[in-house]
This record gives structure tokens, C-alpha cells and sequence, in this order.
């Protein structure tokens, strides 16, 4: 399904190096091709905000070849952005309100960082239920990505996250257990996917919300759920869009804060994801960056070039083929008119038919 450069957005470029296949508009209209438009409302910050680009424009230029792929990237006017980031946006960033009246295909909603406990207090809480209230009505699927999804359970099934104990990141095993849904009926029973983060909804709050839970980690958390319906929304807790490298650019992020005396304690390293070399050699660095901290000499160089080539992706072929599934489905049940009444002829209790 190969993604249309419709605009000058740099992601475009960068993908076509990684030789993903991307069509030029004068390409893309002498094929008799059905189009889908997707929207992706961007809200992580502006460190991430072009790595999460090509993050999901990769899993989506890498689905099924039925159709001509226009991703259509938004962000929201309430998220504070430094000149860089603003710049970006202004330029290759489409409003909210063309959004809504061109229409959307399907809806990819990110994460986003947070500041405090409560998520109503976020300066993109009233904006985001706004964009997400829309696309329950005029999009035939949304699918929101972890903060997002506590987000929604939140707004709108009335479930609180609760803070954990202790951080969950890292790289963890999932089972299927609904292995009747068509997202998950043809991968393998037991895969692996990222996590990063402090908060989770439990699943007996999924439950109680009357979600369908599908996919769940060896610990019981949520990975994947679907809403009542089994389509309309799609709930991930972990990242499966993350690249190979995303987990040791946010050891690395939080190691520096600890060098910078921003955090007080050396972040532990993310579970599952270095082998034994690459743990040693961390473990080496923590204990020379404590030694240069307490003597106040220069700090030693992130051994990044010696874990780089180390590192394993064990989750991307899983991504691929959940989030290529999503997209045959959409492409399906998505009226041609995008205006027109949500999935017009499907029974919107029950559009796959479960």
C-alpha cells in the first residue's frame, strides 16, 4: 500500500532512503487506485515529533498494497511548541478544521507528554476529546496510541489510570486472547512489543468499560482492546510503532537528565531489550558517570556506537501485520464518500460481524 508524497513533508524523503516505496502525486494519479486518507493527530513533543512521523507513516506504507495512502499529520494549537516545531508544523501541517471538512478514512492518534497525575488538567484535554468526540462519529476507525488510550478510558468510559510503582519499560511477551478478532487472527499467539510508561489501566477497568480485550502481556496488562463494537476504537497500552533504537534514545534522555541533576536516581535500563554485552557495558557507564560526578571531572561519552549494532527487533513484523490487518479493514468498511454516515450499510454494533 504505498504512501502518495502529496505535500513536501520531510518524512516522505527520509522513508524513500529507507527504500520504503512512496509515489509521487503525477504517479499516483495515473493509477486507478482507491485512495485512503489518514489522519495522524501528532501531540508528541518536539523532540519526537518527526521520529513519530515516520514511526507510523512506516507501519502504514508497509500494510497490505490495496490502495493509495494520503496521511494527512495535525497537531493541536493548545500543545506548546518551541520555533523549530512550530516552524514544522506551520508548514507541512494541515488544521484541524481542514481535517474535518475533507474527511477522514481512519484516525491514528499518538501520545503525548504529560506534566501532572490527572489528565483533565492537560492543556490538550478539552481540544483532544473535541478531535476524538468527531472521529466516534465521521471516522470509521481510530486508533490511539498509550497515553491516548488512557486518555479516552478516561473521557469517555469514566476509567482512571493509576500510577505504578515503578516504571514499565522495556521490551515485554504478549499472548492473544481473543484469537476470533481479524486484528489478531493471523499473527503469532505470542509476540513481543515495547512499553514506557509509568501509568496503566487495569483489565478490569477494560472490562468494566464493556471493551474487548485481545492481546495481553505475561504480567496481565492491556496491550491491545478494541471498543464495544470491535472497530470503531482501537486501544494500544504499548508501542509497537516503535523503532529498533526508540527505548535506548530514552535511556540515554534520562540518563542525561540524571548527569544534569534533573532526576535523582540513575534510570534503570529497560527490561528485556540489551543482551549481555550491551547490559555490561551499560552497567560499566553508570558506574564511570557516578565516579566523574563525585570527582566533578568531564563525563564520559554515551557508548551508544558499541550497543547500536547489538540491538534486536523482535516486535516490528507483529506491528506490521496488526496495523496492515486495520487498514484492509478500514479500506473495507470506509464509504467512498467520506462523508457520508458512519459506514453506511454496516451495522455500526457490530460492523465485523463477531
Amino acid at each position: 500500500m504505498p504512501l502518495v508524497e502529496h505535500n513536501e513533508l520531510p518524512t516522505f524523503a527520509k522513508l524513500k532512503q529507507e527504500g520504503l516505496r512512496v509515489l509521487s502525486p503525477s504517479t499516483a494519479h495515473k493509477q486507478d487506485i482507491r485512495e485512503l486518507h489518514i489522519g495522524l493527530l501528532n501531540m508528541m513533543p518536539d523532540a519526537a515529533l518527526e521520529a513519530t512521523e515516520r514511526q507510523f507513516l512506516r507501519l502504514i506504507g508497509e500494510s497490505n498494497p490495496i490502495a493509495q495512502f494520503f496521511v494527512h499529520p495535525f497537531t493541536l494549537d493548545a500543545l506548546p511548541r518551541e520555533a523549530t516545531a512550530r516552524k514544522h508544523i506551520d508548514q507541512y501541517y494541515e488544521s484541524f478544521d481542514e481535517i474535518r471538512q475533507q474527511g477522514l478514512d481512519g484516525l491514528i492518534i499518538t501520545g503525548a507528554n504529560v506534566i501532572g497525575a490527572d489528565l483533565s488538567e492537560e492543556v490538550f484535554w478539552q481540544p483532544l476529546i473535541e478531535v476524538a468526540d468527531w472521529a466516534h462519529q465521521q471516522v470509521t476507525s481510530t486508533l490511539c496510541s498509550c497515553l491516548t488510550t488512557h486518555a479516552v478510558l478516561d473521557f469517555r468510559y469514566g476509567q482512571k489510570r493509576e500510577k505504578q510503582g515503578s516504571k514499565k519499560w522495556g521490551v515485554f511477551r504478549h499472548q492473544v486472547v481473543d484469537t476470533t478478532h481479524p486484528l489478531v487472527a493471523d499473527i503469532n499467539s505470542e509476540f513481543d512489543v515495547p512499553h514506557s510508561r509509568w501509568n496503566s489501566v487495569h483489565p478490569e477497568q477494560f472490562a468494566a468499560a464493556g471493551l474487548k480485550i485481545l492481546v495481553t502481556g505475561d504480567d496481565g496488562c492491556v496491550h491491545l482492546a478494541t471498543s464495544p463494537d470491535g472497530f470503531r476504537t482501537i486501544f494500544f497500552q504499548g508501542h509497537p510503532e516503535y523503532d529498533t533504537v526508540s527505548l535506548l534514545k530514552e535511556y540515554k534522555r534520562d540518563v542525561n537528565l540524571y548527569i544534569n541533576r534533573e532526576l535523582d536516581t540513575y534510570t534503570p535500563m529497560p527490561e528485556n531489550y540489551f543482551g549481555e554485552f550491551s547490559a555490561a557495558v551499560m552497567r560499566e557507564y553508570q558506574g564511570r558517570v557516578d565516579r566523574s560526578l563525585q570527582s566533578q571531572s568531564a563525563m564520559p561519552e554515551f557508548p551508544e556506537h558499541l550497543v547500536l549494532p547489538k540491538l534486536k527487533n523482535t516486535w516490528q513484523d507483529t506491528a506490521h501485520a496488526v496495523v496492515g490487518t486495520w487498514v484492509g479493514l478500514v479500506y473495507q468498511m470506509t464509504s467512498i464518500d467520506r462523508h457520508a454516515p458512519f459506514m453506511q450499510g454496516v451495522d455500526a454494533d457490530n460492523p465485523l460481524g463477531l
